[in-house]
């Protein structure tokens, strides 16, 4: 049985990308496994599955695995673009197969959040500005999905401006930020202090941010496959909360990021704990709503590391 701490800091935090490196599964056994998910012990846990909109298609065939208690919950996933002319066709695009799929699937099938990376330039680096951030709404009139805009750790900085103005300057909902944690080779990973300053400034300025990639295992810790050390989705999850709730600075911040020690976290029914510093549990629900999700190809690492730890 999971503490009510351990159950706030995790509720509804994976996405399952089955599809996605270093899993890969194909489209099939992908849903077949969030099938079973869905009803397993750990349901909690789980978000959504990642599908690219390019595979709503394929998907309608196994769209009857679901019901209508255990349904099938996606977060849609948009393609990479060159310039700010294809991110907006991209993003049409997009809300055509979410408006489609989902009101062929009403009965079944929510799509709760689009992911899609921000325009990179070759050479130039982020194309982005507040214009493209205006011109995203009216795409996505009437449809009721978080926002993640994906943008690579160097570019942090100014897409969370650019976030925090678009967001300050209307009632609709806030766009998120998305934050690649891994990747299958080393130089994918992020450093512990660029996690740490996105996890800062987007505390501050009450922007919303998920994740993706590398966070398979609870602690950060040396993977042979990458031949460097992965972040932990305990240490990004946790630091995250404790680095909003306290008001961290980036250093005190990598410094959890970085803690490999399973003792230094403890996990009670009425807080989580890091070392001498805590935050309550109904503070942690509060702060998981800037705090959201994480892509994870496996459900069944994450669960069976807990249980090894003694934490589920």
């Amino acid at each position: 049985m999971a503490t009510a701490s351990l159950q706030a800091l995790l509720a509804q935090s994976i996405d399952y990308a089955g599809m996605f490196p270093p899993c890969s599964l194909a489209l099939e056994p992908a849903l077949q496994n969030q099938a079973e998910y869905v009803h397993s012990p750990e349901a909690w846990m789980l978000s959504t599955v990642v599908l690219s909109v390019d595979q709503f298609e394929a998907a309608a065939a196994k769209v009857a695995l679901f019901d209508w208690k255990y349904g099938l919950h996606i977060s849609a996933l948009g393609a990479k673009t060159g310039n700010t002319d294809e991110f907006i066709e991209a993003l049409k695009i997009a809300a055509d197969k979410i408006r489609l799929f989902s009101g062929q699937h009403a009965d079944l099938v929510s799509i709760n959040q689009l992911e899609i990376p921000l325009p990179i330039r070759a050479g130039l680096g982020l194309d982005a500005d507040p214009g493209l951030l205006a011109k995203i709404d009216p795409i996505m009139d009437g449809l009721s999905v978080q926002i993640f805009l994906e943008a690579p750790p160097s570019s942090a900085e100014k897409t969370i401006a650019l976030l925090t103005e678009r967001n300050s300057a209307t009632s609709e909902r806030p766009f998120g930020y998305k934050l690649r944690t891994g990747g299958v080779t080393a130089d994918a990973i992020p450093t512990s202090r660029q996690i740490a300053h996105v996890l800062v400034a987007a505390a501050k300025a009450g922007v919303p941010v998920k994740f993706t990639a590398g966070l398979h295992h609870p602690l950060r810790q040396f993977h042979v496959e990458v031949e460097t050390k992965m972040h932990g989705f305990l240490n990004v999850l946790g630091a995250a909360v404790l680095a909003a709730e306290h008001r961290w600075d980036e250093q005190q911040t990598s410094t959890m990021l970085e803690d490999e020690n399973p003792a230094s976290f403890s996990f009670g029914d009425e807080s989580f704990g890091w070392r001498e510093w805590k935050i309550t549990t109904n503070h942690i629900k509060a702060r998981r709503k800037f705090v959201t999700s994480f892509g994870s190809c496996s459900f069944d690492d994450p669960r069976e590391d807990l249980r090894g730890l003694n934490f589920l």
